[in-house]
């Protein structure tokens, strides 16, 4: 994840974590249902304490732009990636029935291209 912490920035580092994430996903380059690196990982890729991280992934599940699931790690929620919650189901009800069906995952994709005139 592309995320630079200054450390002569007035803004606190758990602050740049939580604007940083919230900007990829709004952008597009996190999606709907992708998981966050965990607490401590992630903490270590940036040199910061764990609890900083956990901070941020706080606030940012407060303003409903990820959800966290226990074991399952925290994910973008459909909210803050500007997909609405039904596109979100209904993609993942598509992958399901391909997968069940044996498509193959690029097979499966060239039908959602090839359906929505791409």
């Amino acid at each position: 994840m592309d995320i630079t912490i200054d450390p002569a920035s007035p803004t606190p580092p758990y602050e740049q974590v939580r604007l940083r994430i919230a900007a990829l996903a709004s952008s597009g380059e996190l999606a709907a249902g992708q998981k966050l690196p965990p607490v401590r990982a992630l903490a270590a890729e940036l040199g910061l304490a764990a609890n900083t991280v956990a901070r941020a992934y706080r606030e940012l599940e407060l303003a409903g732009l990820v959800e966290t699931r226990g074991r399952l790690g925290t994910v973008v929620t459909a909210r803050a990636a500007g997909t609405s919650a039904q596109a979100q189901k209904a993609a993942v009800a598509y992958a399901e029935k391909a997968l069940a069906l044996g498509v193959p995952p690029e097979t499966a994709l060239a039908l959602v291209r090839a359906a929505l005139g791409l």
